[in-house]
């Protein structure tokens, strides 16, 4: 009796230790064949980790390190990750708050005393963390992103980049800024007296041994770098060149799946910062925006299954990141990719959906990409005939959302051919006529071609949609300026 008891026992326990292991590897499995469709429709290339409260759960690489000799993306593969850069540069502040170095509410020419006092004076460090500092944001400005030899020391882009006219008092309004965190960069810099990647090296890096994040240089031969590469008509191309010395604080580290594990189980501890400091970071200022990261509910693909989420993304030319936390469940969704695509908060909302037993949204080709191979072999009147054939024949097979026309839109823009991206944004304004974001884009795309009453008609039609539109706003007064000084 006692030994049927012992082995009754036995097959209760294997149970209880296979069960939680064969649920992870068909988590794994679903979650592997889920972003797999996403791969084969060509709307993922990088690399994946998930992982929960039991530790990683998928850690792979989809697609191609780079296309001109198919070296496949591996876990260790290095990405450049954009504006995630900026939960580095938050910490690094922090951690000199914590030390007494700064106060959050310090103005930042406390720090920077060559800054200008008009508008320094009445920002705060706090102001720059937040994006509530009304300092434009030198990214907004393309002939500065394209001067490579613009670039002379980090005292000279802040003067020449940083110290416009504030666009709106401090505090009172958000506006996500990447001049707030190069001069971040800048202040940490003067308190510590080292360089920004000697400081995130020093302090972050090498402490908690991410052995393969850094701060890129482009002229630097990195071993397991990832080449970046962008959509465009006629297919994949190599993507802008771009001095990372621009970036800097607010974009310029790369980093791999494993290391950015490293860095968000971190952040279940108090290693990094004092759980006061820690806390600050993770409240929310005027928008969902805390310091370096941001805090918002994410619904899940069932529409109603809301989590409470820590998230920030990344672009940069060639590259698109997201890292997706969920402390109160330990789950983490870290993917990096190296063909520009975007989108990948859907990508990590399915994931999500997953781990929490529901099933997500299938992969479907946005018809964005096909517009662009339509554009490389013909006209932009036939790329929009086809938009109007697959939306009448195949609805269900290609993503219709407005940001993918959108996308054409901009990339006719920025190639100069204004008159052909206005065509692709007035078939945007037709299908979502209520959208104000579709008509504000209009509005640029008259305004670059020289159509001023048309781009102010387009522009008064967004602020009417959305009245809290800045860009509209901003944009209606330098065009109706000239007219009403005549």
């Amino acid at each position: 009796m006692n030994g049927l008891r012992w082995r009754l026992t036995g097959v209760v326990m294997a149970w209880v230790l296979v069960a939680p292991l064969a649920e992870a590897a068909n988590v794994k499995q679903e979650v592997d064949r889920y972003i797999s469709g996403f791969h084969q429709k060509g709307l993922f290339n990088g690399t994946v980790l998930v992982a929960n409260e039991r530790g990683i759960l998928l850690k792979k690489g989809y697609g191609a390190a780079n296309l001109e000799w198919k070296v496949p993306n591996a876990p260790d593969t290095k990405f450049r990750i954009g504006s995630i850069t900026k939960s580095f540069t938050a910490t690094v502040i922090l951690q000199l708050a914590a030390e007494g170095k700064l106060q959050l509410d310090d103005p930042i020419t406390k720090h920077l005393p060559d800054y200008r006092k008009d508008t320094g004076d009445r920002v705060t460090i706090t102001h720059l963390l937040n994006h509530t500092s009304g300092i434009p944001s030198y990214t907004s400005k393309p002939a500065i992103m394209k001067d490579a030899d613009g670039f002379e020391s980090v005292a000279a882009f802040v003067k020449k980049a940083c110290s416009d006219d504030l666009e709106f008092e401090p505090g009172t309004k958000y506006a996500y800024n990447n001049s707030g965190y190069f001069l971040l960069g800048a202040i940490i810099e003067k308190l510590t007296g080292q360089t920004y990647a000697e400081a995130v090296q020093a302090r972050i890096l090498g402490p908690l041994g991410m052995k393969d994040t850094g701060y890129d240089v482009s002229a630097t031969v990195l071993p397991k770098r990832a080449s970046g590469y962008a959509q465009a008509p006629g297919g994949i191309v190599n993507a802008a060149w771009l001095d990372m010395n621009l970036p800097y604080a607010a974009g310029s580290l790369y980093s791999t799946v494993e290391d950015l594990y490293r860095w968000e189980r971190a952040f279940h501890g108090d290693t990094l910062l004092p759980a006061a400091l820690k806390q600050k970071m993770l409240t929310p200022g005027l928008a969902h925006y805390g310091f370096g990261w941001v805090m918002s509910d994410m619904t899940l693909h069932d529409g109603k299954t809301k989590l409470p989420g820590i998230f920030h993304t990344g672009g940069i030319n060639g590259f698109s990141s997201i890292l997706v936390r969920v402390p109160e469940r330990k789950e983490a969704v870290i993917l990096l990719d190296n063909m520009t695509h975007g989108g990948l908060q859907e990508l990590a909302g399915g994931v999500l959906s997953i781990l929490h037993g529901l099933t997500p949204r299938p992969a479907r080709m946005p018809i964005g990409n096909v517009m662009m191979e339509s554009l490389g072999k013909g006209s932009v009147a036939q790329a929009i005939a086809t938009y109007r054939t697959l939306k009448k024949t195949k609805q269900a097979e290609y993503d219709f959302s407005e940001r993918h026309l959108n996308t054409v839109g901009y990339h006719l823009l920025r190639s100069g051919r204004a008159a052909d991206a206005i065509e692709v944004f007035k078939l945007n304004v037709e299908m979502f006529p209520e959208a104000a974001n579709c008509h504000d884009s209009l509005g640029e795309a008259y305004a670059a071609h020289g159509d001023k009453a048309r781009a102010i008609t387009s522009y008064r039609k967004a602020l009417e949609l959305a009245p809290k539109n800045e860009h509209a706003v901003k944009m209606l007064e330098q065009l109706e300026e000239p007219a009403a000084k005549r």
